[in-house]
């Protein structure tokens, strides 16, 4: 059974209550659209540098505004609601990044917390320590919808193939790479990325993304995108901006895929040895 799917682009800034009402007014337009899931980027809630400002106002998921408004669109427009991820309190004083998946009731059908930390050192200058502040998740989920099987990840996730391809044996169709990539490195390997998880799977891949400067100074990539099992980009928003993608999303694509090119069947188990090369005054053995 095919089904619409949108990507809503945003440019969080550091007021949760704006960006809940920026977030609402995207998703009726998808819903308008006729898509039936919707998904967010990373961060929807809020972008904030200043961890002190940030934890000034999280919330914890019950109290959460990004998580009610979640929940409540998901019930007015009736579609599966998909918060990319937003920022949530936790009793020990760290923080999850964390994405919720709402049914058409406003039930929580899953939940993600972004299992890889963003901790790198930029050409520009730029640094980031995801774990100083956020506590890494350990289990991924692929669940069952009634118009597909679902698999979970957040922006830095996607540079781990082996998330995607477990969840891809596990049955997986359609993988959810809500983000925030930095502008630097969505220019050299945004699209790279999604395409080869969506070709090395056979999977269809949907992406929404933060776009452009924010208010605490950063500046994000954009191109939300929706990628089919061939690696074909069905859609896609520009660099900057709010924006919401659709696209039909075919599961009997996947199937097509797989039959195509078995890899999932093909793949085997094997070893690794590490040997010593050549050295001074001969060949190893």
């Amino acid at each position: 059974m095919s089904f619409k799917a949108a990507a809503v682009q945003m440019c969080s800034g550091v007021d949760p209550v704006k960006n809940a009402a920026a977030m609402a007014r995207l998703v009726r337009e998808a819903a308008a659209q006729g898509a039936t899931y919707v998904q967010t980027p990373e961060m929807t809630g809020m972008l904030q540098r200043d961890r002190a400002a940030a934890r000034a106002v999280l919330a914890d998921e019950a109290h959460d505004i990004i998580v009610r408004t979640g929940s409540e669109l998901a019930t007015e427009l009736a579609i599966h609601m998909h918060v990319g991820s937003t920022a949530i309190a936790l009793a020990d004083g760290k923080i999850a990044n964390r994405g919720f998946l709402f049914g058409p009731d406003g039930r929580i059908l899953n939940r993600y917390d972004k299992i890889h930390m963003f901790d790198v050192d930029l050409d520009n200058g730029e640094s980031w320590r995801e774990s100083a502040a956020y506590t890494a998740g350990s289990e991924a989920r692929v669940l069952s919808l009634p118009f597909a099987e679902m698999g979970f990840a957040i922006c830095y996730d996607v540079r781990f193939p082996a998330l995607f391809r477990a969840q891809a044996v596990a049955g997986a169709e359609v993988m959810t790479v809500p983000a925030a990539f930095t502008k630097q490195t969505g220019e050299a390997h945004w699209e790279i990325l999604l395409r080869a998880r969506a070709i090395e799977n056979g999977v269809f891949v949907i992406a929404a993304a933060q776009a452009g400067r924010h208010e605490d100074g950063r500046e994000t990539f954009g191109h939300s995108m929706i990628v089919d099992p061939w690696g074909t980009v069905l859609a896609s928003a520009g660099a900057t901006g709010e924006a919401v993608i659709v696209a039909e999303i075919d599961p009997a694509a996947v199937k097509a895929a797989h039959d195509k090119i078995p890899n999932l069947r093909n793949g085997r188990e094997f070893s690794v040895e590490k040997i010593a090369g050549a050295v001074a005054g001969g060949v190893a053995a």
